[in-house]
């Protein structure tokens, strides 16, 4: 932890100190392959370490609260990224859109995907609360399809673009509703996002389940010490990511720009090197048959991403005047249909199977061809 946070804070301190000579230099392939690395490994290193943080919280406060500090925190770092590129690019319409899209297909279709398999192949079928999962997808599809599809059919503006007044309508409803569902998920509805009873998902559990349930529900040991000390360390992992995104920013702006790579693949990379810690963490509960735990990540994930960034976007756009284009193409928005309605038919029984993980892995190797392919 020691040796993260001051080779992180140390990074911060040279490209603070440095930072203009080094992104100077990125004409130089090697030096520009360097820099990038060096950012790239950092954040990543940094972002486990917000993890590791979020999840001993998790532990302390339980469900939902462990979980939804890790998702905020996860999501603050991939809007500071995207405001990091379209402050410095101003040249990105579809940064926005891309990135939000790349997080939905990550986690709904990749992480949701894999998950299963593996929790499948290892448990067999796996139970989760059914009220809390349907109340993700009521919040989600409305988040999803309002600034994602229907700018692609108002008539006031062109390809895929609002206008100043459907821009402060949009997000303030996008505010108002993630808004609510918070309050909603930790307070009287708070017991729709935890562990399910028999009633919830009937689904047995085994004696030795149970144990290894209740030897690590987290998947790690409390190391001790004040919570507000892990609050404090949770930020301090947390900071350098948001300082060093805009040095990040301009190597990736840099590198698609030189390597003639898809626009859209400068959203994918933000959404990998954000969530990936996050997925890993699904992936390692969903294998220790904790599947309410990953489902309030997935699909957590997806939630505040569309709540905090589609305002968070929209709001650079009207502060900068740069044209914002959020609405999908036709292929991605067919994609996007048949990704709400397969996560509604997995989240909406009792439990899941492999079966499930095999469909949505599919659509995820889709998603992924024609980003190359479109």
């Amino acid at each position: 932890m020691i040796l993260r946070l001051a080779c992180a804070w140390a990074t911060v301190a040279a490209f603070l100190l440095f930072g203009d000579g080094l992104l100077g230099q990125l004409g130089a392939p090697l030096m520009s392959a360097v820099v990038f690395l060096w950012l790239l490994g950092i954040i990543i290193w940094a972002a486990f370490g917000v993890v590791h943080e979020a999840e001993i919280l998790a532990g302390r406060l339980g469900e939902p609260f462990g979980t939804l500090i890790l998702t905020l925190s996860i999501v603050i770092i991939e809007v500071a990224l995207i405001s990091a590129v379209m402050l410095g690019a101003k040249g990105a319409p579809t940064l926005g859109r891309d990135t939000m899209f790349a997080v939905l297909m990550i986690v709904l279709n990749g992480v949701v995907g894999i998950g299963l398999l593996v929790g499948g192949r290892r448990h067999f079928a796996q139970s989760y609360n059914l009220k809390g999962a349907s109340s993700y997808l009521a919040v989600i599809i409305p988040l999803t399809v309002i600034p994602l599809v229907l700018p692609n059919f108002t008539t006031s503006t062109a390809n895929g673009t609002l206008t100043t007044l459907q821009s402060v309508s949009f997000s303030l409803f996008t505010i108002a509703l993630y808004g609510a569902f918070l309050v909603l998920q930790t307070g009287r509805h708070r017991s729709f996002f935890q562990e399910p009873t028999r009633e919830q998902a009937p689904l047995p559990r085994t004696a030795t389940q149970v144990d290894e349930a209740g030897e690590d529900e987290h998947g790690h040991d409390d190391p001790g010490g004040a919570t507000a000390t892990h609050v404090m360390l949770l930020l301090a992992n947390i900071l350098p990511i948001v300082i060093l995104a805009k040095s990040l920013a301009a190597v990736l702006d840099f590198g698609i720009i030189k390597l003639g790579a898809p626009v859209a693949l400068g959203g994918i990379l933000i959404a990998m090197v954000v969530f990936t810690p996050e997925c890993i963490a699904a992936l390692r509960a969903i294998s220790a048959n904790q599947l309410q735990r990953a489902i309030n990540l997935c699909l957590g994930a997806a939630a505040s991403t569309l709540g905090l960034t589609v305002p968070a976007v929209l709001g650079i756009g009207l502060l900068t005047g740069q044209e914002i284009v959020l609405g999908l193409s036709g292929a991605n928005m067919i994609i996007l249909a048949m990704t709400l309605l397969l996560s509604t038919l997995t989240f909406t029984g009792t439990r899941t199977t492999m079966l499930e993980g095999a469909v949505h892995l599919s659509v995820f190797f889709v998603f992924v061809v024609l980003v190359f392919s479109p």
